[in-house]
């Protein structure tokens, strides 16, 4: 008997429902915090001899042994169409290597982990596994964007007008915080990266991850064990977006 692409799906879904049968899956606060007060109880059902997920969520892919950047990009981020035009760019514009890495990874937290403060998060994500100029211009670029230079044709996005209101003034932090990089020998590396971002993402233009093998072979160091399992000071991260609801 021949078995189907449609069986298949049906098998797997089946085998999801059932492993789900088994277990709880149970939301850290951090994802409900504000769509309800995170300091009130959260009513939890009777187990009823069911387990807590502590470890793969049957609800996503398996990630491989030994899971590669690429493989996140593949299995656990959201769409990272908008990166992979902004790396490309970076490449047409005439950008060295290391910034079209940065280009590439610079939003990795929106489409992995967190979107606020998405640019610290992101450099600290990659900080074990590039040259401290890429990890040092994707924390910096978060302040820069909001910020223009003439010198290299950077004008306050419109977008940022429409999303947040003509009103909107960045945090101190981020003031602060871009003072500090106008004064660094890599504040140029920070500032090609909101260069070369997309305000108004392309729907129609398409690019693929492979395209940036060879650059992110030559320049990002992928632990042999695999992202999540090298006790690099940001593998937990990793193993969180990997396991985004293991309970403990």
């Amino acid at each position: 008997m021949t078995i189907t692409m449609m069986d298949r799906a049906e098998a797997a879904e089946r085998a999801m429902m059932e492993e789900l049968d088994r277990q709880i899956v149970v939301k850290s606060v951090i994802y409900t915090s504000g769509e309800r007060d995170p300091r009130l109880p959260i009513e939890r059902r009777p187990a009823n001899g069911k387990t807590h997920v502590m470890g793969h969520d049957p609800r996503l892919p398996r990630m491989p042994e030994h899971p590669t950047l690429f493989d996140f990009f593949r299995l656990r981020f959201g769409p990272s169409n908008h990166l992979m035009q902004s790396a490309r760019l970076a490449q047409k514009n005439g950008a060295g290597e290391k910034i079209v890495l940065a280009c590439l990874l610079h939003d990795i937290a929106n489409i992995g982990f967190i979107r606020g403060d998405h640019g610290y998060w992101a450099a600290q994500l990659v900080e074990p596994y590039v040259d401290e100029e890429v990890s040092w211009g994707i924390r910096y670029h978060q302040a820069l964007r909001f910020f223009p230079d003439e010198s290299v044709g950077y004008t306050y996005p419109e977008s940022y007008i429409r999303l947040f209101g003509p009103e909107y003034r960045p945090d101190p932090y981020i003031e602060r915080d871009y003072r500090h990089a106008l004064g660094h020998k890599w504040y140029m590396s920070a500032r090609l990266i909101t260069v070369n971002d997309l305000y108004a993402f392309d729907p129609d233009v398409r690019v693929e991850l492979e395209e940036f093998t060879d650059i992110v072979g030559r320049h990002f160091r992928q632990p042999k064990e695999g992202l999540g399992f090298d006790a690099s000071p940001s593998a937990h991260m990793w193993r969180t977006i990997m396991w985004p609801t293991k309970y403990l």
